[in-house]
């Protein structure tokens, strides 16, 4: 028997400056058009921002729910926000950072995928990440800025991650630990759910590598070694994520969160709801489902993609909601809290070594009618999460608030509470631009008033949707209404009418040619502090300005520290002694 050795492919990778550029001709006219704004929590971010640009080192907010703590949501994608904002405002400064999560997640996509393929996989890897259905889901639809800011960052400290565990270099260390601590600092969720589908698997890589028989030369990290090492930057990370955060650790301690589940329909089961099926499934995935079997197959039969393979596994069944019970087992009461399509975007992005694979693979072999087939679909697959933000928007009411804004802004109406009904996305808008508070908001986490915790429904805004705890949620904040100093209602659906009128509510005001009414109760005070006891001490504040913020800083600045000389990695000599194995090119 022998075995015929195929040859190497002789391409180049794609350079990062053309990866770049497809990323900035591609999403750059999105964003100048400003089409994250119809997503569903772009304004929410955007109404952050504006906060820390008035009152940074303030994480107190007067004006959700009758005063809350910014505090309870990491900081950073925002702070940033803020501070570009002071150059073009905070509309582009929100697609200035959305821009920078894009570039960033080419080029983490790039160092990741090169621990597991070789540097030209690697680069069609990243090109895909340009097209990830997964990522423009999250920027066009979903608006989660927090989790496409996160994840590119932590995508960077991987490699590093491998080479201090592997090879114990004091450099890789330093930089692992500042850029996990600045992903804390933008979304603790990818942090904590990360290290389980991102950092276990490039722990185990470190336990294979080394014990490849064919390659003497690669020595195996010593067991001590690789425990020490470990348990060193777990340590050392979880101490600075716990300074960095701190506020946060308090504000979580002292007022956990307790409220009745919300429901959402992520966590449906996709088999049944196919409405819902169709947008947590079909659309941030796209093509990359033609894809699955080769994922199951390639990573199965190689054993040093099975920790890889393990990843994308358990994060793409999550990410599947109710259709399967994993995600319940897995999470427990964390799954009526959570929303399933960020474990459906990080199940794409440890998806996306094996698509650069298979891509190399198919190129090599069928040449310009793959490049033309994966160009179909890879343009599929971005065009569909764009347009699907288009076709089936989270702000459907193309209608402005500056009218309700200047209203409330004037004749000393800003000395009272309000809340809006059908306002829909529109509320966080309407709070940027007005003095006055609002017992609504968008942050569910934040909210500690009793009338909202005990119902399992959103914002109040829109209580219809949320069925009978909708409406019991808004009748109860009604009924209280002295409490909170809420004198006005504004609405613009009319639906809920009938209900102002039972109780005891008038129409007072009208705007935009009576499409929006203003209704208001007689004898209500001026609104007061309530939640004072939850306002946080002023040392945190000054933490929480300047931490979260220092951390991205303190990254920026450790990661221009030269490397050094690298060590030669396994990678390539993996895939010459596999590669054929696994696609079938062996003969006799």
């Amino acid at each position: 028997m022998k075995r015929t050795e195929s040859v190497a492919p002789s391409e180049r990778p794609i350079a990062m400056g053309l990866i770049v550029l497809a990323a900035l001709a591609i999403h750059l006219p999105l964003l100048m058009m400003k089409l994250p704004l119809k997503s569903y929590d772009a304004n929410f971010h955007i109404f952050f921002a504006s906060h820390y640009v008035h009152h940074w080192f303030n994480p107190w907010n007067a004006k959700w729910y009758a005063g809350f703590s910014q505090a309870t949501y990491p900081p950073l994608p925002q702070q940033w926000v803020a501070v570009i904002s002071r150059l073009i405002g905070l509309d582009m400064a929100y697609m200035a950072v959305q821009l920078a999560a894009i570039l960033l997640l080419a080029l983490g996509v790039y160092r990741f995928s090169k621990l597991w393929v070789n540097p030209r996989a690697a680069s069609f890897a990243a090109l895909a990440s340009v097209f990830l259905g997964s990522e423009s889901f999250l920027v066009y639809s979903a608006g989660q800025l927090a989790t496409t800011s996160a994840a590119p960052i932590y995508l960077n400290a991987l490699p590093y991650l491998f080479e201090w565990v592997r090879y114990g270099k004091w450099r890789s260390f330093l930089k692992a630990s500042v850029l996990f601590t600045a992903a804390a600092a933008a979304h603790h969720a990818t942090l904590l759910f990360g290290s389980f589908f991102f950092a276990l698997p490039v722990l185990a890589l470190v336990l294979l590598d080394g014990r490849d028989g064919d390659r003497p030369e690669v020595e195996r990290t010593p067991a001590p070694a690789f425990v020490l090492r470990t348990v060193t930057i777990i340590a050392i990370v979880g101490a600075a994520i716990a300074i960095v955060l701190l506020p946060f650790w308090i504000a979580l301690i002292h007022y956990p969160v307790t409220q009745t589940p919300i429901p959402h329909p992520s966590r449906a089961n996709y088999i049944l709801s196919p409405q819902w099926g169709l947008n947590y499934f079909i659309v941030p995935y796209g093509a990359l489902i033609l894809a699955l079997p080769f994922i199951a197959i390639r990573g199965s039969m190689v054993a040093r993609l099975r920790p890889l393979l393990l990843g994308f596994w358990v994060a793409f069944l999550i990410g599947l909601g109710g259709t399967t019970p994993v995600a319940h087992l897995l999470l427990g009461r964390a799954f009526e809290v959570l929303t399933m399509e960020r474990f459906s975007y990080w199940a794409t992005l440890l998806a996306l070594p094996f698509v650069g694979l298979l891509a190399a693979e198919l190129i090599d072999r069928f040449r310009m009618r793959a490049v033309c087939a994966l160009t179909v679909a890879a343009a599929f697959t971005c065009a569909l999460a764009v347009a699907w933000s288009t076709f089936r928007p989270a702000d459907a009411s193309n209608f402005k608030v500056d009218s309700v804004a200047s209203w409330l802004n004037r004749d000393g109406h800003d000395n009272y509470r309000y809340v809006t009904l059908g306002f829909g996305n529109k509320i966080a808008r309407l709070a940027v631009l007005t003095d006055a508070s609002s017992v609504d908001g968008e942050w569910n986490s934040g909210r500690m008033l009793p009338e909202l915790t005990r119902y399992g429904a959103g914002a109040l805004t829109s209580s219809k949707y949320f069925g009978e705890p909708g409406l019991d949620a808004l009748r109860a904040v009604l009924r209280h209404a002295d409490r909170y100093g809420l004198k006005w209602v504004i609405v613009r659906d009319h639906y809920y009418d009938p209900l102002l009128k039972f109780a005891g509510w008038r129409q007072v005001d009208d705007l935009e040619d009576r499409t929006i009414t203003i209704w208001s109760k007689d004898g209500v005070p001026p609104a007061m502090p309530v939640n004072a006891p939850q306002i946080p001490p002023h040392w945190q504040g000054i933490l929480w300005g300047i931490l979260p913020f220092g951390s991205s800083i303190l990254a920026l600045l450790v990661i221009f520290i030269p490397d050094g000389r690298r060590r030669d990695r396994p990678v390539d000599h993996f895939l010459d002694t596999h590669e054929n194995l696994v696609s079938g090119s062996v003969a006799s």
